[in-house]
């Protein structure tokens, strides 16, 4: 790469991939590797206490990986998976008390009258089988679409589960209805139940599982390290995408509010009305984020406590450091793959999953 336009890269905050592996990002010089590639569409991922991964490919495949990358074994006893556009297998999450049960959580686009919906199904590991698989948490309703599944799972502290949701693409004025789950971030237990202390529980006219509405697609959430909040990142139309704090009860105000605009030009809604949530960030023109991560090891230390997002529209890793819960800067780190999902290993470094026909995990670690 000419330095002339290297220096023009940081002095924007993008950074780009060199052929030889290294990352020269603002506060990070970085190497590159590839774990593992020929993934098909891979969706989200998850490490196991012994550094082995899980990893879910759209298509309906279940994956785990030896800690190198270089074992792949197809799991069975997977439910039935409707992949079709943008559905398919989705994410997937390891029990809090996975070391004890062996119970893993995946995402899921599943078919049925109507249509179809998200779902989240729990299983045992048991080698190359999952087992006692059910079904714990079916979106409703069904709807004949390709679109919007949302679909990250985060376990809160409680040890409940977050369910993030779309608006199904043409379902969107139904985000506002608190009688289904269109466009709502969901907290069930385990079993499935409404998660206690849920804010619409004692409203008959409202579904009990519901945390948060007026989402249009969320495909990023995690947990803040400190404060235990869920912070979310969800796609807008064309532009609007959005960083929020998902409170317990609140409005995010899709489709009423947005900074997004109709695919094409044309006003969806105004970008401010009294009782709708703010979003804390938003991009214009639109990231298309995918995965989120609060980063928290040592290892790459200029990176502590920062948040990572993926791009998959332009290939980028965006790294963003906040202060008291706003976005204080912003860095965009040039990929130059879809970015679908984020980990932090159990080594400290930053696995990045690429969403492609030939998928691949890299890892990031600090130069030495």
């Amino acid at each position: 790469m000419h330095k002339p336009l290297l220096a023009a890269l940081i002095a924007l905050s993008i950074t780009q991939v060199t052929q030889a592996t290294e990352l020269v990002t603002e506060k990070a010089k970085l190497t590159v590797s590839t774990v593992t590639s020929g993934l098909k569409h891979p969706w989200g991922m998850t490490f196991l206490p012994d550094g082995r991964m899980l990893v879910t490919e759209r298509n309906g495949g279940l994956l785990l990986l030896s800690a190198d990358g270089k074992t792949k074994t197809v799991l069975q006893g997977l439910p039935d998976i409707e992949a079709r556009g943008q559905g398919g297998l989705l994410d997937v999450v390891l029990s809090p008390d996975f070391s004890r049960d062996n119970t893993l959580y995946i995402s899921f686009s599943e078919p049925g009258e109507g249509g179809s919906s998200t779902a989240v199904a729990k299983a045992e590991l048991a080698g190359d089988t999952l087992k006692n698989v059910s079904t714990l948490f079916s979106q409703q309703p069904k709807v004949d679409s390709r679109h919007h599944f949302g679909s990250r799972l985060v376990f809160d502290k409680a040890g409940n589960l977050f369910i993030t949701l779309g608006d199904r693409g043409s379902q969107r004025v139904e985000a506002q209805n608190l009688a289904n789950h269109i466009g709502t971030v969901i907290r069930v237990t385990t079993e499935g139940a409404a998660a206690p202390g849920n804010p619409f529980a004692a409203n008959p006219a409202a579904k009990a599982e519901i945390w948060s509405y007026g989402h249009r697609n969320i495909q990023g959430a995690a947990l803040h390290p400190q404060t235990g909040a869920l912070w979310t990142h969800e796609h807008g139309p064309q532009g609007g995408d959005e960083i929020n704090i998902a409170q317990s009860g609140k409005n995010y105000g899709w489709p009423v509010i947005t900074y997004g605009e109709e695919y094409g030009g044309g006003n969806i809604g105004k970008t401010a009305q009294d009782g709708l949530e703010q979003p804390l960030h938003y991009w214009l023109p639109s990231i298309a984020p995918s995965g989120m991560l609060f980063y928290t090891a040592d290892n790459i230390a200029s990176w502590k406590n920062n948040m990572l997002v993926g791009s998959l529209k332009f290939g980028q890793l965006v790294r963003l450091e906040l202060s008291n819960d706003k976005v204080s800067h912003e860095e965009r780190i040039m990929i130059g793959q879809r970015v679908r999902d984020i980990e932090q290993g159990p080594d400290g470094a930053v696995y990045l999953l690429t969403d492609s026909s030939d998928g691949q995990i890299l890892r990031l670690t600090p130069v030495q």
